[in-house]
């Protein structure tokens, strides 16, 4: 079991920390050590770092000269940070059709995503995105991932805290990571963060509205499989589109009445 990896299971019990470890009982119990394990908002901050770095090293990160990350530039020159957590851009030049954040204010924009979307579309998605830094939506979804990408070992669970992860399990917890999903009142609450960056920004209010719209006519096309990890970590667009635009009518309304 990945709890115990790097120990042999031969040992009856191994000695971590000071504290003893019944390795037998670790695999008998592993729901229990998993719920037993806390991570601080330290270790979470490590975990969001090192997954970063790990995401950077392999992909194609833009360079900073070429046109997406220059796009990029300018449309964030104004979002610096989120709650006090400093903020920092960079675009993946794949195919895939997605965007993320992490909890150390980490913002990565796929460059197939910048494809579809005009500007106000696209700020409305960064907006999105810099919601989740500014809750506790991507903290929460790390806390998640680490729990359930089978990189606790047993030293870990000695010790409650987040041990030293290779290669191999930073790669599982990037993938546990980016494919969270979040609940519906986070989504809510990152559309209206959202909906706000794009009208301090000078964008249409439909904006958010619209970046979904796109999403969902995209997912029901013939290059479905090209949004299916956004979908897969956004879900629910078309009511989520549907409430936002709502939400724009009434604010068009009510700045057509001042």
């Amino acid at each position: 079991m990945a709890f115990v990896a790097g120990i042999s299971v031969v040992q009856a019990q191994v000695k971590i920390g000071g504290r003893s470890i019944n390795l037998k009982k670790v695999e008998e119990t592993a729901a229990d050590v998993i719920s037993a394990v806390s991570l601080s908002d330290e270790d979470v901050a490590t975990l969001c770092r090192e997954t970063v770095e790990w995401m950077d090293a392999n992909n194609p990160v833009a360079d900073e000269t070429g046109e997406y990350s220059v796009r990029l530039a300018r449309l964030t020159a104004n979002l610096k940070e989120a709650n006090g957590i400093p903020l920092n851009f960079k675009v993946y030049d794949v195919a895939d059709v997605n965007a993320f954040a992490c909890g150390d204010g980490s913002i990565r924009i796929f460059s197939a995503l910048m494809d579809l979307m005009e500007d106000a579309e696209l700020i409305a998605v960064i907006g999105h995105e810099i919601g989740h830094v500014a809750g506790t939506d991507v903290k929460d979804a790390m806390r998640t991932a680490y729990m359930t990408s089978a990189v606790i070992n047993a030293a870990g669970a000695a010790s409650h805290t987040v041990s030293a992860l290779s290669e191999t399990q930073l790669k599982d917890l990037a993938k546990s990571f980016v494919d969270a999903q979040f609940s519906q009142k986070q989504e809510y609450a990152a559309d209206d963060y959202g909906f706000e960056i794009s009208i301090s920004n000078g964008f249409s209010p439909y904006a958010m509205a619209n970046a979904l719209d796109i999403l969902v006519d995209l997912s029901q096309s013939s290059r479905a499989s090209a949004v299916q990890k956004m979908f897969s970590s956004h879900p629910d667009s078309e009511k989520r589109s549907k409430r936002i635009r709502e939400k724009a009518d009434s604010y068009v309304k009510k700045s057509s009445n001042l």
